[in-house]
């Protein structure tokens, strides 16, 4: 683990996206990380798609919840 420099404009926003997130600032950091590290890596996949991808290799369902709007 390491420390990074950021600027103190994009910590603000962290700081308020992991408050929306319910995540800490640094989960938010490093899920920021992760996504765009994926959208490098996988230009031709939307955000939606990333996702849905890193959820299915979690091991989540992504079935509806019973008496989900469709």
């Amino acid at each position: 683990m390491g420390i990074v420099n950021i600027e103190d404009e994009l910590h603000e926003q962290l700081r308020r996206a992991s408050k929306a997130s319910c995540r800490s600032i640094n989960g938010q950091a490093a899920f920021w990380m992760r996504i765009g590290m994926l959208g490098e890596l996988n230009p031709g996949l939307t955000f939606q798609e990333l996702a849905a991808r890193e959820l299915k290799a979690a091991g989540v369902d992504g079935a509806p919840a019973a008496g989900a709007a469709a």
